[in-house]
């Protein structure tokens, strides 16, 4: 007969157990749910019971699987897994869509994580030296990291202890994918005579022309002729042609397929990031750096410029593309790449220091694509750094920063005329009609029209500040490459600004144009109480300029209206001195002073 101790015992093993059955069933249903709801995702999806496969679907993406085993199951159904794309490219049905593209999320995160997985990329490695049917499976798994697995791979070939594994190691190499081009190059830096060389033989082999500067660089400035006959062989297999261009060359032509976005060197789509890779000659070995997607290219652009300017520092295009490259970059509005470090200058910096010849270089190619972020950064530049003999620098035929002054974007064209203005030009140029009206349009930008995603009132405003002074600096150097009389009309029509500044700005300019029309809206301007005494004063000062330069040009109405005011008073003394100087400016005849002496004679 059974104790209570043993009933106890017996009790606690019965709990024990069901509890271990629980989990062992619960552990079983997930994943028999989950491969059982995968297959009858594709099983309605095939006979097109798009309501039902939509059901499996969300159930999938709600059941919080590992992306990884989802990942297996795709992979073990090719066909399967061609039925799920389709279905997110379902414009009918907008639900199924929808979780269809999250399943395949979910697929692309685990294909990720299992290709970048450092334990299985040393087990692919090591499996490389096991059996024909292993090294097979190895070598595509291998292809498959990608970018990822050349690190490992590179590793083992620089360890001696694992001499033995170099040959299939090797194989490997010479038969990775086209992203594993981008972490061998980098490691050509290495110096490890032995692991140069079979990078070497390797990007070869491979075959894509993306190695082709990287390669020439070798032949260029290696010291070891062994390796530079390597890389020479290697040039052949890609293209021979190659032999006959320069690194730097090579490397403009690569930087230019960057910038515009070749398919062919894209990155991967799995993930929503991608790698810069490096050399870390301390470590003696690859590293990697994760950078925005979306500026990918134009960074890559960058890299491929600096080292076609490492192959020869006389190549100035490089210098050209680079700050293009630079200011597209910016225009996507990311973060810069932590590699860039702590207080890196802005690409604006770096355009003002480079020479007019480069920035013009960046301005054509910035109009000739209509990228009007780049060429409005660009415009900037030349507009604080160009002179009067470098602001028409040509390209080819062409003369960028005159084309400008026609683009299709208000910011573009009215920086170009601004830059000109400021550069200070010594003689008429083809288009100067065109620039006194783009700072005359610039001047005279209606508010309603200063509305939308790319302009609006507060740039409209400083644009029309800018295009102000700018017209002030030619009046004021009597410069007659521009005749700012084409923008008379706009500088009238500021002179009743609401803005104060502009008002201003707009007498100053007046006063050197030598027209009756100028030096009364000047009067009208200076005479009218609605206008605030600052206005009023530094509007009689630009009289005073005006009378200097031009002599009187009133009628006799405004010259009266100015004796008036200094006759009076009640008027503000500081005004009054302000009037009293422009009125003796004009240099009247005598009749006029006359009066004004003698009414104020005591008898």
């Amino acid at each position: 007969m059974l104790n209570r101790f043993d009933k106890l015992t017996i009790k606690r093993n019965v709990v024990l157990a069901g509890l271990c059955i629980a989990i062992f069933l619960t552990t079983s249903a997930y994943s028999q749910t989950l491969e059982q709801n995968f297959n009858d995702l594709l099983h309605y999806l095939k006979i097109s019971r798009f309501d039902l496969a939509q059901g499996y679907a969300q159930s999938i993406v709600d059941s919080n699987a590992a992306p990884v085993d989802i990942f297996k199951l795709a992979e073990a159904n090719p066909q399967g897994y061609d039925l799920i794309v389709k279905a997110k490219e379902n414009t009918n049905d907008a639900a199924l869509a929808a979780s269809c593209g999250k399943v395949l999320g979910l697929i692309e995160q685990g294909r990720f994580i299992r290709r970048s997985d450092p334990k299985v990329i040393t087990e692919e490695i090591a499996r490389l030296s096991a059996t024909s049917r292993g090294r097979l499976t190895a070598t595509k798994r291998l292809q498959d990291a990608g970018e990822y697995a050349v690190p490992f791979m590179l590793d083992a070939l620089a360890d001696q202890s694992r001499k033995a594994e170099w040959p299939n190691i090797s194989a490997a190499l010479a038969q990775m994918s086209r992203q594993a081009i981008r972490p061998l190059v980098a490691a050509l830096q290495t110096d490890n005579f032995n692991v140069k060389s079979e990078i070497i033989k390797s990007l070869g082999k491979l075959g894509y022309p993306q190695s082709l500067p990287w390669l020439k660089y070798v032949v260029e400035k290696d010291t070891s002729a062994e390796l530079m006959a390597l890389a020479q062989e290697s040039i052949r297999q890609i293209d021979p042609a190659a032999l006959n261009v320069s690194a730097a060359q090579l490397f403009y032509r690569l930087a230019d397929d960057y910038y515009y976005h070749a398919q062919s060197l894209a990155p991967a789509e799995d993930v929503s990031f991608a790698n810069v890779w490096f050399w870390d000659a301390q470590k003696g070995r690859l590293t990697r750096e994760q950078v925005d997607s979306r500026y990918f290219n134009e960074l890559m652009t960058m890299r491929c410029c600096e080292w076609g300017l490492k192959a020869d520092p006389a190549f100035g295009q490089s210098i050209g593309l680079w700050i293009a490259a630079f200011f597209k970059a910016e225009s996507y509005e990311p973060q810069m790449p932590e590699y860039f470090g702590q207080n890196h200058p802005d690409a604006f910096v770096y355009a003002t220091t480079a020479g007019a010849e480069y920035l013009q270089q960046a301005l054509a190619r910035a109009l000739k694509d209509r990228d009007s972020q780049v060429a409005l950064g660009v415009v900037e530049a030349l507009s604080v750094t160009a002179g009067p003999k470098t602001i028409f620098y040509s390209v080819g035929s062409t003369q960028p920063i005159i084309d400008a002054l026609s683009f299709d974007n208000k910011a573009v064209k009215y920086s170009a005329a601004i830059a000109i203005a400021l550069a200070g030009p010594v003689q008429t140029f083809s288009q100067s009609q065109l620039a006194v009206t783009n700072l005359a349009d610039a001047i005279s930008e209606p508010a309603a029209e200063a509305n939308g995603p790319n302009w609006n009132a507060a740039l409209a405003d400083s644009y029309a500040l800018r295009a102000a002074k700018a017209m002030l600096k030619i009046a004021q150097t009597h410069n007659t490459a521009m005749d700012l009389s084409l923008a008379e009309k706009a500088l009238i029509a500021a002179t009743k600004d609401k803005r104060a500044d502009m008002q201003m700005l707009a007498g100053q300019v007046l006063a050197y144009l030598s027209t009756p029309a100028s030096q009364r809206a000047i009067a009208v301007m200076a005479l009218s109480d609605t206008n605030s005494k600052e206005i009023r004063v530094a509007t009689f000062n630009s009289l005073a300029v005006s009378a200097k330069h031009n002599g009187s040009l009133l009628d006799d109405a405004t010259i009266d209206a100015i004796y008036s005011l200094i006759s009076e008073g009640s008027t503000d003394p500081v005004l009054r001195s302000a009037a009293a100087s422009a009125f003796g400016s004009l240099n009247l005849p005598s009749q006029k002073v006359k009066t004004l002496i003698l009414d104020q004679a005591k008898t």
